[in-house]
Parts: C-alpha cells; sequence; structure tokens
C-alpha cells in the first residue's frame, strides 16, 4: 500500500511575520478591549512557531 503524500504547507514563514505584525497593530487600536488579552496571546504563539 502506498504512502499517502505529505500536505503542503498553508503558510510560509513571511506569512507568520505578516500575521504577527497585523496583530500587533490591532492590539494596539483595542486596547481597551478586554479580547486585547486574547490577541495578545496568539501574538506570542505565533511568535513560537
Amino acid at each position: 500500500m502506498p504512502e499517502p503524500t505529505r500536505s503542503r504547507a498553508v503558510f510560509s514563514t513571511e506569512d507568520f511575520r505578516l500575521l504577527k505584525e497585523a496583530l500587533a497593530s490591532h492590539i494596539q487600536s483595542i486596547a481597551d478591549d478586554p479580547k486585547s488579552t486574547k490577541f495578545a496571546h496568539l501574538y506570542h504563539r505565533l511568535g513560537r512557531i
């Protein structure tokens, strides 16, 4: 039985940099919103990738 083909990555390294930059900007714009904490946590998780 042949091995299944490996799936291709959806995001590139550059995509993660762009996403982090967009999140940083968004976090600043919603600083007073309680949801900003969730976005900040997402930002930091993206940094670990």
